[in-house]
């Protein structure tokens, strides 16, 4: 008799998002966006002034979903052994969701001259079978979590990474560079950006911690495992209120993706 193989039940996946003014910023120009259904998870702080920041980041945020949404059911779930295609495919519709919102957000503002400059950062989590694929533009940040072990998926688009990178500057002579805040990449400053995409195969008990650096400037290391292990409303809220105490001096965006 032939055997059956089993079918594997798809990956559950919780989102759990906040954001929060800070305490020196007048206004909140971070978004965030999630649907478990979907998978989709995103990141956005928009920089700018008269409010061109907030439109930057809400008009990304909200053109990456749309082109994942609409793209997403010509994709092949991702599970091992992997077909180059489907991930090729998966990257591209990540890739490309973060073109249009560089496109929309340019365009915008062309149109309004009050606007000219703004633009926003992205990073996006889309969970597809038993993978995920990133795609990052500018400072926020995606964590893999998974018990004690942190990683940080994600390379920081700024004048300080790439000065660290080139071996220019030493870690204690970064966290006093004046250049801190410099990002080299965003979304919608011009028309077209450079899109980072990454792929990582998902683990029982991985969690994923998407924030901007409102909150990531704020965090060391060793403060990021035991804060997830909470769980949920009670993660995001422990992160918003961590970067408060610190300082808050920057818009605080988190969001928390459990994967069972």
């Amino acid at each position: 008799m032939a055997m059956s193989t089993p079918v594997q039940p798809p990956l559950r996946r919780t989102g759990t998002g906040l954001s929060d003014v800070g305490r020196k910023r007048q206004s909140n120009e971070d978004a965030f966006f999630f649907e478990d259904r979907l998978g989709l998870y995103i990141v956005g702080d928009g920089m700018g002034g008269h409010a061109a920041g907030e439109i930057a980041s809400q008009e990304a945020v909200e053109t990456v979903y749309g082109m994942v949404k609409r793209g997403i059911g010509n994709l092949h779930e991702l599970a091992d052994p992997l077909v180059e295609e489907d991930v090729r495919a998966a990257s591209r519709l990540m890739e490309s969701a973060v073109q249009a919102a560089t496109y929309m957000v340019f365009s915008m503002a062309e149109m309004d001259r009050g606007k000219t400059g703004m633009g926003t950062t992205l990073s996006a989590l889309l969970v597809l079978g038993e993978y995920a694929v990133t795609a990052q533009v500018g400072d926020s940040r995606i964590y893999k979590v998974n018990g004690d072990a942190v990683e940080q998926l994600t390379e920081d688009h700024t004048l300080i990474a790439w000065q660290l990178k080139q071996g220019l500057i030493t870690p204690q002579e970064a966290k006093k560079s004046p250049h801190r805040n410099v990002i080299t990449r965003a979304v919608g400053n011009r028309d077209y950006v450079q899109v980072d995409t990454g792929l990582v195969k998902l683990m029982p008990g991985d969690r994923f911690l998407l924030c901007s650096d409102g909150l990531h400037g704020y965090l060391r290391d060793s403060d990021i495992a035991p804060i997830v292990a909470l769980g949920g409303e009670e993660s995001v809220k422990k992160f918003i209120a961590l970067a408060n105490d610190r300082g808050g001096k920057d818009n605080i965006t988190a969001i928390l993706v459990e994967v069972d």
